[in-house]
């Protein structure tokens, strides 16, 4: 039926519709009749993996920046994902960067957005998501962590180390963004003497814990080949269990869309190939080391299945969901 219901959602704008449909997830997931149905109309055969040590029901996750609070994770379990991403939480509450920030590039199948990590911070989402540990999931949840926008990139090593010790007993695994345009200065945290001391604090602090929860860390697909090879030897080196490939892209080329000169990360069928050959790059380099979660122009079955075959561990979709709706995270699930 998502058909019918996109050219009412796209006559509004793209914040408001998300907003929109965010709520509605939400009440449905609070209403056991509204979230049993739901369930019923997405249901999908298992097709369980086992990924860096957690057991995922299926290899489909939902990307980070869709439920930044962690106000839907009922509603949203209920759609069949194999895991939910929250985020990115950032420690103290922050308002992200003046609107318009989001736009949709339709000719184009693909949005660019210039949020710059709005939400209720830390302490809203530690609430949300220590409710809704009390209820029976078979879904995984990960926390997708930055920094906040005043805080130096000298001292971003502090905001993350904060975040890791509030969700480390609350999410399945946490991710470490270090790749979103749209903080300044956040990608010069994926060089390697930065990467080195923000993944080396965040290694100590978790050798202190008595028990372990899987870090990844989340990459921008406009890397160049030495980036990325010092973004991966920085990795392996600290012991983090994988890495998400790829965050949006500042690239901008082919699009025709009146909103392609607009700032921020660019996501959806554009940053299909880019996404592609990045992924191909960091399995190549990683020979089997570490585990990688695919994401980025993911707008179909097809494409999940590539990434998959490619040597992805698991996949994460957003923008396909905007152009067409949740019904694919089953296309998804019974194509792999």
């Amino acid at each position: 039926m998502y058909p019918l219901f996109r050219p009412l959602l796209f006559k509004l704008a793209p914040e408001t519709a998300h907003r929109l449909t965010l709520q509605l997830v939400r009440l449905a997931g609070i209403l056991p009749p509204a979230r049993w149905l739901i369930q019923a109309v997405y249901s999908s055969p298992e097709k369980p993996v086992e990924v860096f040590g957690l057991k995922f029901k299926n290899p489909v996750g939902l990307a980070a920046g869709y439920d930044k609070d962690g106000i839907a994770l009922r509603g949203l379990a209920a759609l069949g994902y194999g895991h939910l991403e929250v985020g990115t939480v950032t420690p103290r509450p922050q308002p992200g960067n003046p609107r318009p920030r989001v736009f949709r590039l339709i000719e184009d199948q693909a949005i660019i957005n210039r949020m710059g990590f709005p939400g209720g911070g830390a302490s809203k989402v530690e609430d949300r998501l220590s409710s809704f540990a009390h209820h029976p999931r078979s879904t995984v949840i990960g926390v997708n962590l930055g920094k906040n926008k005043d805080t130096p990139l000298e001292e971003a090593a502090n905001d993350y180390v904060a975040l890791m010790k509030t969700f480390y007993g609350l999410a399945d695994y946490l991710a470490i963004n270090v790749s979103s345009p749209n903080t300044d200065g956040l990608r010069r945290l994926q060089g390697r003497e930065m990467l080195a001391g923000l993944l080396g604090a965040i290694a100590k602090e978790r050798a202190a814990c008595t028990v372990q929860r899987p870090i990844l860390v989340k990459l921008a697909p406009d890397l160049s080949e030495g980036e990325l090879d010092d973004a991966i030897e920085v990795i392996l080196h600290t012991g983090m269990d994988g890495i998400i490939a790829t965050n949006t892209t500042l690239e901008r080329t082919g699009l025709r869309s009146t909103h392609q000169g607009e700032t921020g990360g660019l996501s959806g069928s554009p940053l299909r190939a880019r996404s592609e050959a990045l992924l191909r790059q960091v399995i190549k380099r990683l020979e089997g080391r570490l585990p990688v979660v695919s994401v980025g122009g993911i707008m179909s079955a097809e494409d999940a299945k590539r990434r998959l075959d490619m040597g992805a561990a698991l996949v994460q979709v957003y923008t396909g969901l905007v152009y067409g709706g949740p019904g694919l995270v089953q296309k998804i699930i019974r194509a792999v």
